[in-house]
């Protein structure tokens, strides 16, 4: 019975995510998934409680196929590379999903509510910090995810709506403008990144610096300019 149960409600899903790639406005409704199915309506009420429990679900199992799309691409070993690869993976998956996208992303509240769209934004920040981590993160973390995220989201809705390719010139330009907007360039390091007098230089200026505020620099600015005199007088 417990298979049976199991079988019948992956129908269902699997019955109303059809039904969602096929509608235009992104809207089904219990009849529809039921007479689809072959199922009477108190049975999908037995599953997901309403319609609304019906289409959390769904949003749940398409945030899960993503999560294990993206997550299957693996590293290059150059974030800038694996960040290309994720953002042409997430508008690839929105073209192609556009009434599960639209569920997914573009009805407030219900693609936040469920743990792997939560994972999916995990994964994100994740990203952020590794590129923070290295150097090259012009954002704080959270700040750059939420900045590609929404560039990311906006373009697919843009490619949905005009009908365009992942591959579109406007989502490759988008992409590498919030790329130049967040990620900055790799460090490359000589034997002897500072001379002596430099040296020397930046730890008289560092020495002379008060420890609390500067008048003329916001807090996260003092904090940098100690950064990177510690790090030139080391």
């Amino acid at each position: 019975m417990a298979t049976e149960n199991k079988q019948t409600r992956h129908r269902i899903m699997e019955v109303a995510a059809e039904l969602l790639a096929a509608s235009t406005s992104g809207q089904i409704s219990t009849r529809e998934v039921c007479d689809a199915a072959g199922v009477r309506p108190p049975t999908l009420y037995h599953h997901f409680g309403d319609k609304d429990g019906l289409l959390q679900a769904v949003v749940t199992d398409g945030f899960e196929r993503y999560l294990a799309r993206k997550r299957s691409l693996g590293t290059t070993g150059d974030l800038a590379q694996d960040f290309r690869r994720g953002w042409d993976m997430h508008v690839e998956f929105g073209v192609t999903n556009a009434a599960l996208y639209h569920v997914m992303y573009g009805q407030p509240g219900r693609g936040r509510m469920t743990p792997a769209a939560e994972a999916a934004h995990a994964d994100l920040v994740a990203m952020m910090r590794e590129l923070d981590d290295a150097g090259r993160l012009r954002l704080p973390a959270e700040v750059a995810a939420g900045v590609v995220e929404a560039a990311a989201v906006g373009v697919t809705f843009q490619l949905i709506r005009t009908g365009g390719v992942a591959d579109d010139p406007v989502c490759v330009l988008v992409r590498d403008t919030v790329a130049g907007a967040v990620i900055g360039p790799a460090r490359t390091y000589t034997a002897s990144p500072t001379t002596p007098p430099l040296q020397q230089a930046a730890a008289r200026l560092s020495a002379e610096l008060p420890h609390g505020p500067i008048g003329a620099l916001r807090a996260s600015e003092t904090a940098l300019l100690h950064e990177w005199l510690a790090e030139l007088a080391d």
